[in-house]
């Protein structure tokens, strides 16, 4: 992976931004408002199509070249404006060199009018890290997509249909590698029918290659100092061009089903609370089931966990998943009350030895100083506040979640109902509705259904076959004192302590992998407090924990629930006995591809395996789970919602044989 590199700039006598790199102005020096409203919003027709979109329409639009977001604000704006209440805008946009946020901030103070829009931007500007960064805006009726980092990287891991091309890169003079035909193959790769496009130049050249492409393109008069620009529509692909490889039908998104949008998420965790709100927000209705009294009652009801990101230099799936997760995570935590609900407090990594010291050294070279940075043994005593014996990695934006309060305003939207002491064990598809029942009661029933319920979700007949583990951990909660108040950081080793949350710190986490028990042991606690040992010697006499008796402190025990790989499990549900006949072949030949359509579970879909990084991944799985039910824009690179998908299990069985269970 390569580190992010933001925007080198230049800012002339008026304020506007100009980059170094490209030698380019970001927007006309005479009228940058007029000239995208002519140039993108006119051309592609949006204000007409945006007031014809139905309420639970909504249309997408993609962009090569973000810069200061002036175009997404714009055509934001104009959404606003025309489009019907219930009515969604998604905008991608790819951008190598995002502006850091003191220069969006001061770009975007150009355009006073703009103001109701950029502040909103700003606001949940955080965290924006290479890959794919979802922002969610005006409550889940604006959905941004930055893609950071090279568009020829970037675009072909996009699974999105555009119904509209903002082509914004800096002039092709300046930045031929945005104005090439392998990018503009990746436009129309992504192009849903009819979609249309615009673009500030009227270079030949650029105009013979969208042609190529598949689109026709036409010149047209232009705004300002520009005589022409060039706008056209997306025609199909080129019949001479070979044809971009199809999906492969185990990862081919099920039809849209129809009917009432009803669904009913089983389990009240972060999972299920992530679900429901992002479904909620594109107007389902939900019933959300969770058998205990309140939500957040199990993994998900520990009273503090960590924003942490365990990566790899190799940008591996779950490396992509966690730096994704990690910035949506993060800038939903911006709604909740800091100090209370959570603290970006910032997480110190240990390099405990020397395994760990090379890490973490593997990690610097790979990510930029804004995500993580090495710290020597005094500056990170400095960060904590307390005596260390190592130095470590630290990462400014991390910091400590207290589960529930997530949970809990999540739930709060009011298109969905929580059910408590509703203890699903059974579900039955009847009249094209699911049932989920407790023996012969009847609990609720919808179309769609969400699994979300952690390894209980084996409990069900179509998900008995994932291989969902369950792993006990235990926590142990130490009242703070005057001297243990110095810790200002998260600081993790083999386990983790935090700062005080409302008089308590939290110390975790064991790992047992044998123990179904969850009733609080002196033993584990006594292992958690050899963990706060080896953290810090200082902060556990300033605990006073020396002196404290294992079987006398207070804590809890949960289950994560992990698969094999690591990753989640997150997607729609096939009938397994059918998907292996479908498939058969592979057994024989891997190459192979049935272009038999894949037999889904209709409406069963899976959201769980989060193990002990739910925090980071369970929201933004929500997103996907929410994408793959409307047919929206992934909001993770394609190859990683594969690696997430609940087919790869029954494909792995198929192809290595009965002993890949194992």
């Amino acid at each position: 992976m390569n580190p992010i590199t933001h925007a080198q700039l230049d800012w002339d006598d008026q304020g506007r931004p100009h980059s170094r790199v490209f030698d380019d102005v970001y927007f006309s020096d005479q009228s940058g408002l007029e000239e995208t409203r002519y140039v993108f919003l006119e051309q592609n027709r949006l204000q007409v199509r945006f007031a014809a979109l139905p309420a639970d329409g909504r249309l997408v639009i993609g962009e090569t070249g973000f810069g200061t977001g002036l175009n997404f604000l714009c055509a934001w704006q104009l959404f606003e404006q025309h489009a019907v209440a219930g009515a969604r805008l998604h905008f991608v946009s790819v951008e190598k060199y995002p502006l850091s946020h003191a220069d969006l901030q001061r770009a975007l103070a150009l355009w006073p009018e703009l103001a109701p829009f950029a502040d909103q931007l700003l606001a949940q500007y955080i965290a924006i890290h290479p890959g794919f960064q979802r922002l969610v805006l005006d409550n889940g009726r604006v959905t941004l997509t930055l893609l950071i980092g090279d568009a020829l990287e970037q675009l072909p891991q996009l699974d999105a249909q555009v119904d509209a091309w903002f082509l914004d890169g800096f002039a092709p003079a300046k930045n031929p590698d945005m104005w090439t035909a392998e990018l503009f193959a990746e436009l129309a790769r992504l192009a849903a029918p009819g979609s249309t496009i615009s673009t500030f130049t009227s270079t030949g050249w650029v105009r013979r290659l969208i042609n190529a492409a598949g689109f026709k393109m036409k010149r047209t008069p232009g705004i300002g100092h520009k005589w022409e620009i060039l706008r056209g529509e997306f025609l199909g692909w080129p019949e001479q061009t070979p044809a971009p490889p199809a999906t492969k039908p185990w990862f081919a998104r099920p039809a849209p089903l129809a009917g009432e949008r009803h669904a009913m998420v089983i389990g009240g965790g972060l999972a299920g609370c992530a679900t429901a709100a992002s479904l909620a927000a594109r107007g389902w209705r939900v019933s959300l089931l969770e058998r205990h009294a309140e939500l957040a009652q199990e993994a998900s009801g520990n009273p503090q966990g960590v924003l942490y990101l365990k990566l790899s230099a190799h940008g591996t799936a779950l490396s992509q998943l966690i730096l994704s997760g990690f910035g949506h995570t993060r800038r939903l935590l911006e709604q909740l009350h800091r100090g209370v609900d959570w603290d970006g407090c910032g997480v110190l990594q240990l390099a405990f030895d020397a395994k760990e010291a090379q890490r973490q050294t593997q990690l610097v070279a790979a990510f930029a100083p804004g995500l993580l940075h090495l710290l020597d043994r005094d500056q990170a005593q400095q960060h904590a506040g307390i005596a260390l014996e190592h130095g470590g990695l630290f990462f400014p934006e991390g910091g400590w979640v207290h589960p529930p309060a997530l949970c809990q305003w999540q739930a709060a939207h009011p298109l969905i109902t929580v059910h408590p002491h509703h203890h699903a064990i059974e579900l039955q598809h009847v009249d094209n509705q699911w049932q989920a029942r407790d023996g012969s009661t009847l609990l609720a029933c919808a179309s769609v259904v969400v699994l979300a319920g952690a390894a209980d979700i084996k409990h069900f007949a179509d998900s008995a076959d994932l291989p969902l583990k369950r792993i006990r951990g235990q926590i142990t909660r130490l009242a703070q004192t005057p001297a243990s108040a110095a810790l200002a950081t998260v600081v993790c080793a083999e386990g983790y302590v935090a700062p005080a949350r409302l008089g308590e710190h939290t110390l975790g986490a064991s790992f047992d992998f044998k123990s179904d028990d969850l009733t609080p042991t002196a033993a584990e606690h006594a292992g958690n407090l050899e963990m706060l040992r080896e953290i810090s010697a200082d902060l556990l006499q300033r605990l006073g924990a020396e002196t404290l008796l294992p079987e006398q402190l207070d804590g809890r025990a949960a289950f994560r629930c992990t698969s094999p790989d690591y990753l989640p499990i997150v997607g729609p549900l096939a009938q397994r006995e059918a998907f292996d006949l479908a498939y058969g072949a592979l057994r024989k030949d891997a190459r192979q591809v049935p272009l038999t359509p894949c037999p889904w579970l209709p409406g069963l879909y899976i959201n769980s395996g989060h193990g002990s990084r739910g925090l980071i991944t369970a929201p933004l799985c929500a997103e996907l789970l929410a994408a793959w039910l409307e047919n929206e824009p992934l909001p993770l690179p394609r190859s990683v919602a594969q690696a997430c998908h609940p087919n790869r299990f029954a494909l792995r069985d198929l192809i290595r044989g009965p002993a890949a269970k194992a």
